[in-house]
């Protein structure tokens, strides 16, 4: 054979599958079918070794599938809206269409030097009007139902971005994209009720057993179903009580004052006649308005001179405007109890204000002049009155009837889940479909003037919305009466774009999808996507929101599927030197380069070889050679493979032992690499198990005189060599068809079945026997599975390694365990 050139063979094999377009799949397939799915990528321009890693597990499983019979649908896109495309074209100076365009062009070349098996006829890019078109159509039905809508809220607002940011977007405090501070704005938003599936998306988890159970316990929380009573506490000289949500109301009874947001209506009617109560209102509007980044600010108040009345003992407790209290999570008002709540034990701390102990745990008596921290466990009920002694739980139960008998309260579930915010300030994104006429208000564009088309080839100004600044864009008539009106200028929110893309490529490119955001019956032949991929970054944002669009899909009638993706697989990240791979660590290594010195096939390899996929790889450039070495040396081991019908293939007859071990191993290793791909996805043992019989095949061709071999050893060797590139095809695919051609085989390797292993040559007929001398290690014996205990004895006793030891003595005993150990002792 000529020497291993993978440059030559990987180009070679990728312009075949191009041709013969091998990874397309029709409609007219009537196989079982299987969707695999890795994450698709924002199009930067260059692919990094997370991508690389990500698209090559993928790819396994899907060449895999293919060669089990299955009809595989496996697709790649492009989601390419958003604010890094936006930003890099006013940089680079150019259109956000063009730079996007040729990044796109850019890695597609990338993704395909790499071999991956992608039908790219489906392929979808979410800038392309074709694509957005279905994000406004389905916009304007949520509208209809009212599940999109348009309030003035308080907002997310990052100034360095010119735009909101929905709170799943913030990360302590800071934009997810930039990291720069986020602040808080009030904007006129669109939205859209997801909290109205809250529910669903909450019991649909449960149904998701393929799922990590880190990112299923994620969503749970971040849903944040809980089970209470909303109270009503009177104000002192007010009209109406003041609503506050708990989840303790066994902790009733130990209320020392009640907080309200900043903007909360009792904060803002106080701060009219209190000038030092509206300037600490006014310092807290710039705050962000997430959970997370109230968690760790510092914890700010004032009395607002309000007092609420206890709703069961009519104690007088006063109102604090609290800066880490929302208006928008629950009623805007929380009722603090600070021995039992310790955001509420450092407020009262700080500004001097009563803690009592209401629960006692067990075996302990707390003295709030001494507590350091807050007790939010259960206990039981004390300084309660009628409710003194009750344990937490039934003593939840009896503080809830008595609130309810009374009045004052009423049991409530509530989410911790908000509305999605979907506006967003910028160019680069899905236009929202309506106009604003003064005459009729908001009006819906018609579905026949679909899409509303973003401009291309603009410049974008240094700042602002190009839209808001573009009368050409936002001039229109109204559909509704004619007149003059403005267009929406705000753009969706790119998560819109990546929340349904997977239903898209069901339908991608034929009549049907040319007419139907999804085609029903597409849509359910390929959903839910059997295998997911992407990164653990996705747990809430993107998964969540693709589950509730999926949902949108299903009430649309668009499909019958609830939830998008059956099996899960997160990977960990590629790290080197300790951390993880990025350009401001300077620890980054190209793809390119690296598939420039070893090819696509040994990047693949040391990925999938490394460390099985959910866990972190740490990148080594000895493991990078280790694969190449193994790549090359099963090249070297099929120049001695004999041609097709050059000895016979009967392997049914008596064989010599050495032709039967190369069996066994081929059998146990086709066995193996099933079991570690089928089961568990464990690539690093699957690819040690080929590596294993790879050993075999060249101890057992060593043993060959020059030239061709007798033939049960050519049978035998022929035999193991097309399993081992049948197992190899889904890892290196590439030298896995050159060889495949080069040794004679028929069509491609990679279109074959998959390899099924013997069973009977799964049993081996001998056994490993440890032979210790009083307990210590000493030899390992291969006998006969039928040995019996004299014939075992006798061959322990005749080990060369055993005699030194017997000092021509007899042993005082020999203990054995059947098949497994000889213990000699001397």
């Amino acid at each position: 054979m000529t020497p291993y050139q993978p440059h030559q063979i990987e180009a070679k094999w990728q312009a075949r599958w191009q041709e013969t377009r091998a990874f397309a799949v029709g409609a007219g397939d009537d196989r079982p079918t299987f969707y695999c799915l890795e994450m698709f990528p924002y199009p930067s321009g260059k692919i990094h070794m997370g991508h690389v890693r990500n698209y090559a597990i993928g790819d396994v499983i899907a060449r895999y599938k293919r060669m089990r019979g299955f009809a595989v649908l496996h697709p790649m896109g492009w989601d390419a809206f958003g604010l890094p495309a936006e930003n890099a074209a006013i940089k680079h100076k150019l259109a956000p269409d063009v730079w996007t365009r040729a990044n796109i062009a850019d890695m597609r070349g990338q993704l395909g030097r790499l071999g991956l098996s992608y039908d790219w006829g489906r392929e979808v890019a979410t800038c392309d009007p074709d694509y957005y078109r279905w994000n406004q159509w389905l916009f304007l039905r949520l509208l209809k139902k009212g599940i999109a809508y348009r309030k003035n809220a308080k907002v997310n607002w990052c100034q360095d971005c010119h735009t909101v940011l929905a709170n799943e977007q913030v990360v302590d405090g800071a934009c997810w994209r930039c990291d720069n501070p986020v602040q808080a704005r009030e904007l006129e938003q669109w939205s859209l009720r997801i909290t109205d599936y809250a529910q669903e998306l909450l019991d649909d988890l449960d149904t998701l057993s393929e799922w990590p159970e880190r990112v299923v316990a994620m969503q749970k929380n971040w849903i944040g179903r809980s089970t209470g009573v909303e109270i009503a506490f009177d104000l002192e000289g007010a009209e109406g009580p003041l609503a506050v949500y708990t989840t303790r109301p066994d902790t009733l009874m130990g209320v020392t004052f009640v907080s309200v947001a900043t903007d909360h209506p009792v904060a803002t009617a106080a701060a009219r006649s209190n000038p030092e109560l509206a300037r600490f209102v006014e310092s807290c509007r710039e705050h962000a308005v997430s959970e997370a980044v109230l968690e760790t600010m510092e914890k700010r108040g004032m009395d607002t001179g309000v007092v609420a009345i206890h709703p069961l003992t009519g104690d007088k407790v006063p109102v604090y405007a609290a800066n880490f209290v929302l208006m928008g999570y629950g009623t805007g008002a929380v009722m603090a109890v600070p021995a039992h709540d310790q955001r509420d034990f450092e407020f009262a701390k700080k500004y001097g204000l009563p803690i009592r102990v209401v629960i006692q745990p067990d075996g302990a008596s707390l003295d709030p002049a001494t507590m350091t921290l807050a007790h939010t466990g259960p206990g039981a009920m004390v300084n309660s009155g009628a409710f003194s002694g009750l344990a937490s739980e039934p003593g939840r139960e009896a503080v809830a009837d008595a609130l309810e008998r009374a009045g004052r309260g009423v049991r409530k579930v509530n989410f911790r889940l908000r509305d999605w915010g979907i506006s967003r300030q910028r160019y680069w994104g899905t236009p929202i479909p309506v106009v604003h006429c003064e005459q009729c208000g908001v009006v819906p564009v018609p579905d026949d003037r679909l899409p509303v088309l973003l401009p291309t080839g603009v410049t974008l100004p240094e700042t602002g919305s190009y839209l808001a600044q573009s009368p050409a864009f936002y001039e229109t008539t109204c559909p509704s009466c004619s007149a003059p009106a403005r267009r929406e200028t705000d753009t969706m929110d790119t998560f819109i774009d990546s929340s349904w893309y997977f239903a898209r490529y069901t339908c991608q490119n034929t009549p049907q999808g040319a007419a139907n955001m999804v085609d029903r019956a597409l849509a359910d032949r390929w959903l839910p996507v059997d295998q997911y991929i992407g990164g653990i970054e996705h747990a809430i944002l993107h998964l969540l929101y693709a589950r509730f669009f999926t949902k949108l899909l299903r009430d649309e009638g668009l499909t019958a599927v609830s939830e998008p993706f059956k099996r899960l697989l997160t990977q960990g990240m590629v790290i080197k030197d300790g951390a993880k791979m990025s350009k401001s660590k300077g620890n980054v290594v190209d793809p390119e380069a690296l598939m420039a010195r070893y090819g696509a096939d040994t990047a693949r390899l040391f990925m999938l070889f490394a460390a099985p996929p959910e866990r972190d790889l740490e990148w080594s450039d000895s493991g990078v050679e280790g694969a190449f070495r193994f790549i090359r040396r099963v090249w070297a081991l099929m120049e001695r493979v004999p041609a097709p019908g050059a000895v016979p293939a009967d392997l049914a007859g008596d064989l010599p032992d050495a032709c039967k071990a190369l069996r066994r191993t081929t059998h146990r290793t086709i066995a193996k690499v099933t079991d570690d791909i089928e089961r568990s996805y464990q690539f690093n043992t699957a690819i040690a198990a080929q590596m294993e019989l790879v050993n075999a095949m060249a101890a057992f061709s060593a043993d060959w005189a020059e030239g061709a071999p007798d033939a049960p050893r050519g049978a035998v060797y022929r035999e193991a060599a097309e399993a081992l590139l049948a197992l190899l095809c889904p890892f290196a695919p590439h030298v896995a068809e050159e060889l495949w051609e080069r040794i004679g085989g028929q069509g491609l390797v990679g279109a074959r079945p998959w390899p099924e292993a013997d069973a009977a040559w799964l049993v081996s007929d001998m056994v490993t026997v440890v032979v210790q001398v009083n307990g210590k290690l000493r030899d390992k014996l291969e006998l006969p599975v039928d040995a019996d205990e004299a014939a075992a004895r006798a061959a322990a006793l005749a080990s060369d390694k055993v005699l030194p030891f017997l000092e021509g003595k007899a042993p005082r005993r020999v203990i054995y365990v059947p098949g497994r150990l000889i213990n000699v002792v001397v």
